[in-house]
């Protein structure tokens, strides 16, 4: 193959052939262009893999908005493949880890004082977990004035304001402490801003999220509180 065919409805194996040989950029359009004209398997497969190789290539080279573009349609591929020893799927549930610490490094990069470190990565992982549990997230750190929400979400069912209070490991208080009187009224003035200001028309709720553990270790404790009152 030459010229303008070098990538005309190559093979998966030929696509692998390139992978081997660190041709990372030629093996993704390869399968990008064989997988337009075939959704087989096979060729679901070399899609799969070479999207990987591309998503670590451009982590690597800090081009992270193009590496979740990348893990989008990952997600999406993956749903549509044979995955019998669950290979696929775990190799996803890395690239998702790396492009997590890659968010948590660049939200450091600007390195502030610590409890508004703490409080940047508990928001960034309250807004992970609530996307896996399907929600949509519509804002972050919305403000009016001086009052703010911490994350507005959306599911089939409501509008969801949340406050995240994060905590490091073994806390002398319950985060949900922090949520005193002058914290609930101003909740409650952002919440109701919001709803005129952008005319929400479906019920709505408050919920609180509690995060305990530390920065960039594993397993934090995640505790969800839906309908939180806030009265």
């Amino acid at each position: 193959m030459n010229g303008d065919d070098s990538f005309s409805m190559m093979t998966p194996k030929e696509i692998f052939e390139l992978r081997e040989q660190g041709r990372t950029e030629e093996a993704y359009e390869a399968a990008r262009m064989l997988y337009r004209a075939d959704k087989s398997n096979y060729a679901a497969s070399a899609m799969f893999w070479t999207a990987v190789d591309m998503l670590r290539l451009r982590v690597g080279e800090g081009r992270e908005e193009e590496a979740h573009k990348i893990f989008l349609a990952l997600e999406r591929l993956i749903k549509n493949l044979r995955d019998e020893n669950g290979w696929k799927h775990n190799v996803l549930r890395q690239c998702k880890a790396l492009l997590f610490q890659e968010d948590i490094k660049r939200n450091d990069a600007d390195k502030g004082p610590e409890h508004l470190q703490m409080g940047n990565w508990g928001e960034e992982l309250a807004a992970v977990y609530l996307r896996e549990k399907g929600y949509a997230i519509m804002e972050r750190d919305w403000h009016s004035k001086h009052r703010d929400i911490d994350i507005i979400a959306q599911n089939t069912d409501y509008y969801v304001f949340v406050e995240v209070k994060t905590r490091s490991s073994q806390p002398l208080v319950d985060p949900l402490l922090a949520i005193d009187f002058k914290k609930r009224q101003n909740l409650r003035l952002a919440i109701d801003h919001y709803i005129k200001y952008h005319k929400v028309d479906k019920p709505c709720r408050f919920d609180v999220i509690t995060i305990v553990g530390e920065m960039g270790k594993p397993n934090p404790v995640i505790t969800h509180i839906e309908d939180y009152d806030i009265l």
